[in-house]
C-alpha cells in the first residue's frame, strides 16, 4: 500500500485537514482497520486511472474494516467539522460510521482528467476555495463553536465551548445529535483520543495531556478503538491504517 498526504490551501485550513492518497498497486485486495478520529471524508475511487465512483463518509464512533480493491487508487478530502456547514452544506448524521456514494459530478470530478497528485490537489484547492467564495462566511455560533474545537483539539468540556460560542450546552447537543449523529462530548473523546496516536506509535504509552492517569487512557483509548494502546502499538501486519502511515520518530 502507497500512502501520500498533501496539505490544502492556506485559505482552506479551517475546514480541510489534509489531501490524501492510497494505492493499491497489486492485484490483490488489501484489508484494514480504520479508528475514529474526528474527521470526515470524500473518497474519490480510481482503478486503472478511470473515475470509478466518489463517495461521502460520516463520522465514526467505532472502529471499521475496510477493503481497498486491487488496481485502485484512492485519493481523499479529509474535511473538518466546519466543512459540513460550509461546503457539504447538510447533515451527514444518517452516515454515522457510513459511506454513501454521491454523484461522479461532484465537484466536476466527471470531467476532470487526472494526470499527477499535484495537478489533482491543485485542482480540489481551486475547486474549493471557489466554493468558498460564494458563501456568506459570517462568524455565527455555529462557526465559533467547531473552529474552537478544532482548535482545542477536544480538549476542554462542553461547558468551555458553550461559554466560548455563548450557545446553550443543550442547543450545542442537539445541534450535534442533529448534524453529526452524537454528542459533543463523544465527539470530544474522539477526538482527544485520536490526537495521541502519534504518541502510541511512537511508543509513549502514557498520555501527555487530557487524561486523568494511565488506567483512565487506556480504557477511554480502548473505548474507541476496542484495543489497548500496546496492541496499537504492535500493530501486527500493518493492519491499523492510521498507525501504519503514521511516521516514526
Amino acid at each position: 500500500m502507497i500512502y501520500t498526504q498533501q496539505q490544502a490551501h492556506k485559505d482552506l485550513k479551517d475546514y480541510i485537514r489534509c489531501y490524501w492518497k492510497v494505492e493499491n498497486k497489486t492485484k490483490a485486495s488489501q484489508s484494514y482497520t480504520i479508528f475514529p478520529d474526528g474527521f470526515f471524508d470524500v473518497l474519490i475511487c480510481y482503478q486503472n486511472n478511470n473515475l470509478k465512483g466518489v463517495f461521502l463518509t460520516g463520522l465514526w464512533n467505532k472502529k471499521t474494516n475496510v477493503v481497498i480493491s486491487p488496481k485502485t487508487t484512492i485519493y481523499g478530502i479529509q474535511f473538518r467539522l466546519l466543512a459540513v456547514e460550509y461546503i457539504i452544506k447538510d447533515s451527514i448524521a444518517p452516515l454515522l460510521n457510513k459511506i454513501n456514494r454521491i454523484e461522479k459530478s461532484y465537484l466536476g470530478l466527471n470531467q476532470f482528467s487526472k494526470q499527477s497528485d499535484a495537478f489533482m490537489f491543485q485542482y480540489l484547492n481551486e475547486c474549493l476555495i471557489a466554493h468558498l467564495n460564494e458563501q456568506d462566511l459570517t462568524h455565527s455560533k455555529k462557526s465559533i463553536l467547531l473552529k474552537t474545537i478544532n482548535q482545542t483539539k477536544g480538549n476542554e468540556t462542553v461547558e468551555y465551548y458553550s461559554q466560548k460560542a455563548h450557545w446553550s450546552q443543550r442547543q450545542i447537543n442537539r445541534y450535534f445529535q442533529s448534524t453529526f449523529g452524537f454528542s459533543l462530548k463523544s465527539y470530544c473523546n474522539i477526538r482527544k483520543g485520536a490526537s495521541t496516536y502519534s504518541q502510541i506509535k511512537n511508543g509513549q504509552l502514557y498520555p501527555l495531556e487530557g487524561y486523568f492517569d494511565q488506567s483512565h487512557f487506556i480504557k477511554e483509548i480502548k473505548k474507541i478503538t476496542e484495543y489497548t494502546p500496546k496492541i496499537l502499538l504492535k500493530n501486527e501486519n500493518d493492519r491499523f491504517l492510521q498507525f501504519s502511515i503514521i511516521k516514526s520518530k
